[in-house]
């Protein structure tokens, strides 16, 4: 029996996706040219090593699923799923953490404010933070991009 979805988005960035082939097609192009213009082996295996990790983010981090059931929020990012039981939400709020400081899309942790923090980013849309009542692991809150900020937080809330 599937469970009916009090709330449903699918993020979708351009602009990171964009970024992600840049850098995968760049570090390819370094690779190529160490490899068999120089003959570099060293640096060309690890250009080489380099692009597959951004053609893994270029696959893994097109669309970010965020899905509300009565039960608890869900994220999925590629091969990447989070779950949080609504239960453990003891407050939302909007991130105004810089991007320059969380290392920008794609999946992040970081200590931020004494707290230890899991992130789902998208470059271009807001992010909000989920703070737990009891920690998963190390992790205390939980930031992911929407385009819906206040209509989740209110969910969250309610």
């Amino acid at each position: 029996m599937s469970k009916e979805f009090v709330f449903s988005e699918n993020i979708f960035s351009n602009k990171t996706l964009f970024l992600f082939v840049k850098l995968m097609l760049l570090f390819g192009a370094l690779s190529a040219r160490s490899m068999f213009i120089t003959e570099n082996r060293g640096w060309g295996i690890a250009f080489c090593c380099i692009s597959l990790f951004f053609l893994f983010y270029v696959f893994n981090y097109r669309v970010l699923i965020i899905q509300v059931d009565e039960d608890e929020l869900r994220l999925k990012f590629g091969l990447f799923t989070w779950h949080i039981h609504l239960s453990n939400i003891e407050t939302s709020f909007l991130d105004k953490t810089s991007l320059w400081r969380i290392g920008g899309a794609g999946i992040h942790f970081s200590p931020i404010g004494g707290r230890y923090r899991a992130m789902f980013n998208f470059l271009e849309y807001p992010r909000v933070v989920v703070c737990l009542k009891e920690k998963k692991g190390l992790v205390r809150d939980i930031a992911f991009s929407t385009r819906q900020p206040d209509e989740l937080m209110r969910l969250l809330k309610s």
